[in-house]
């Protein structure tokens, strides 16, 4: 991950109640980390850290856009980022065992003598979980697709020639009788 002190928050300095950080990421932040796809994100990451004695509560809000390719026809497409996501850290004297045996992913240990939390493994996270998996292209006012018409016709007849093969494919023959009994 980055080692860059501005994801760093120093908890130990901070008084109990609300903190507002505010985070701006990009391609730069994805390519230190290993993310090879360029997707031109432009991310916004607002984090309101709750502190209390013995446990902090992080709230992450994320938004800005991304520029991905639609699964079906391949032209490019540009998408909102939004997702909240919430992290609990406990304060204890054995974070590392507890994190071992707690597998509920919304909380993590840090030991009660931290002084730092680095928060930019859960942007990266956070912001890729964000990031829509199956982009597709709008539809029109009328509800038309507006993929590339070429790709949706060579779909078409991929479709088609592939019911053509299992119609005439003799293992079904047999089975066509029982489909109505």
């Amino acid at each position: 991950m980055p080692g860059r002190r501005e994801f760093e928050i120093a908890v130990v300095g901070l008084k109990p109640g609300p903190h507002m950080f505010h985070y701006e990421v990009d391609d730069k932040f994805f390519a230190e980390i290993g993310q090879q796809e360029p997707r031109n994100i432009q991310a916004t990451v607002n984090l309101t850290l709750d502190k209390h004695t013995t446990f902090l509560l992080l709230k992450f809000e994320v938004g800005g856009k991304v520029d991905l390719l639609c699964d079906r026809c391949g032209n490019p497409l540009t998408r909102e980022l939004w997702d909240e996501f919430e992290m609990l850290v406990k304060m204890v004297d054995n974070p590392e065992q507890m994190n071992e045996q707690d597998e509920d992913p919304d909380v993590f240990y840090i030991s009660r003598t931290e002084s730092h939390i680095d928060v930019a493994e859960w942007i990266y996270e956070f912001v890729n979980l964000s990031i829509p998996t199956h982009p597709i292209c709008d539809d029109d006012g009328s509800g038309k697709s507006t993929c590339n018409p070429d790709v949706l016709k060579m779909l078409n007849k991929m479709n088609e020639a592939e019911e053509t093969k299992k119609q005439e494919n003799p293992i079904w023959k047999g089975l066509d009788k029982f489909r109505n009994s």
